[in-house]
């Protein structure tokens, strides 16, 4: 018994040899430090970019003002290509030709009676007798055509006297336009194509119908030609 009770008495004696001790923890007296860190050149710069960041976000945030108007160079105009040479032979007119030739010296009798509508146009008696089966109206001079106009398409081989018939189509401006001949006489003299020729010259009334002006409708010229218009033609 005494021995069991010596060797218990040595086991706790071990065991509170070996326990770990617990000391309370030490406490550093020492005051803590502390750094006051400066701005530095990388700082400035980060702020220089974030404050350029901020200013294009308000800028796009801003409504944009309405561009100014873009003042474009005038388009130079191109000069249009040279037109071919015309198949009527040029007309050479002195001061009294020319001053004949003047539509704005016209007396206006002729286009007052068309504007008021007194009096219709003379139909050719027998419809049909234009070309393609039109209806033909006799012609009325708003200006008679002048020597040199009659006389530049005579041919040098034709008669001192004689006449010659066409047929042409009415257009704006007194104009007419699409002549084909119908007659001439004497036969073979050349002045039924001589009056063709010389119809682009030609200012005639439209026909009128019930007083209405009927632009469109087909005429029929007669030119009749005497020994001073030959002459000055052919130049004997």
């Amino acid at each position: 018994m005494a021995f069991a009770l010596v060797l218990n008495l040595l086991l706790l004696l071990a065991l509170f040899t070996l326990s770990p001790r617990f000391d309370p923890p030490k406490q550093d007296d020492r005051l803590p430090v502390t750094f006051d860190v400066e701005a530095g050149p990388k700082a400035d710069q980060q702020q220089a970019r974030a404050e350029k960041a901020e200013k294009r976000e308000q800028d796009k945030a801003r409504p944009q003002k309405s561009a100014e108007p873009v003042v474009r160079p005038p388009v130079p105009v191109e000069t249009p290509a040279e037109q071919p040479p015309s198949p009527f032979p040029f007309l050479t007119l002195n001061r009294e030709q020319m001053a004949s030739a003047d539509i704005g010296n016209i007396p206006r009798r002729a286009q007052g009676a068309n504007a008021s509508g007194q009096g219709d146009s003379a139909a050719v008696a027998g419809p049909g007798e234009g070309p393609g089966g039109v209806q033909l109206f006799d012609a009325e001079w708003y200006r008679r055509p002048t020597h040199a106009e009659l006389g530049a398409y005579i041919p040098a081989s034709a008669p001192p006297d004689g006449w010659g018939l066409v047929a042409c189509k009415t257009i704006d401006h007194y104009h007419v336009e699409n002549c084909q001949v119908m007659g001439e006489s004497p036969m073979g003299s050349g002045f039924g194509r001589a009056v063709r020729l010389a119809a682009w010259q030609f200012l005639v009334l439209p026909p009128r119908v019930n007083g209405k002006v009927m632009v469109g409708s087909w005429v029929r010229i007669r030119i009749d030609y005497s020994r001073k218009v030959v002459d000055a033609g052919t130049g004997r």
